[in-house]
């Protein structure tokens, strides 16, 4: 088994990795998330980063009060994130794609400027784990987007999606909260 030393290069000491480590693994709380977000230079009421998020800023993102994302996750480009939205672990929120140039022969282009490619994820909305929003999409007020679903579509407010590609499997009854499948 290779040390320590052969794995983390000269940028930290044992010891140092060894306390990173432990830090990451035991700062996945609300208190922390406040604390990341804010040495992350954000500066939203109630805004909780968890270890692992990568956020990179767009001067056009916008993130709501009391929101929560989750380890691992992803979110890149214009990104809109109302108000007390749960963002589960490792949710990709691209807003921007590649595309192919023909002369090169390859995705080396971007799509910026072709289209909206923003997202906007609505208020009090809930992304479960593994959730990936493509570019361009709006996720309506007070969805349940099911675990592993990929949203390519607009969704309705209070919807209830799942699949790949996701669709509406229900909604969620405005008065009673109610999960309501099928119909």
């Amino acid at each position: 088994m290779a040390e320590y030393k052969d794995l983390i290069g000269n940028d930290f000491t044992s010891e140092e990795f060894e306390k990173f480590c432990k830090f990451m693994h035991d700062t996945d709380s609300a208190e922390y998330g406040f604390a990341r977000a804010r040495a992350l230079g954000f500066d939203v009421e109630g805004l909780s980063i968890a270890p692992g998020v990568i956020i990179h800023k767009h001067p056009y993102q916008s993130f709501g009060i009391g929101v929560r994302i989750s380890l691992y996750t992803y979110i890149s480009g214009k990104v809109t994130i109302g108000d007390h939205v749960l963002i589960g672990p490792c949710c990709s929120l691209p807003a921007g794609n590649h595309k192919f140039n023909a002369e090169k022969g390859w995705f080396s282009d971007r799509t910026e400027g072709d289209y909206d490619n923003s997202i906007v994820i609505g208020e009090g909305s809930w992304l479960c784990a593994n959730v990936v929003v493509s570019a361009g999409v709006k996720v309506g007020k007070c969805n349940l987007i099911c675990a592993g679903a990929v949203v390519t579509k607009d969704t309705e407010d209070y919807a209830i999606m799942a699949g790949i590609p996701a669709k509406k499997i229900g909604h969620i009854d405005r008065e009673t909260g109610e999960y309501i499948y099928g119909k």
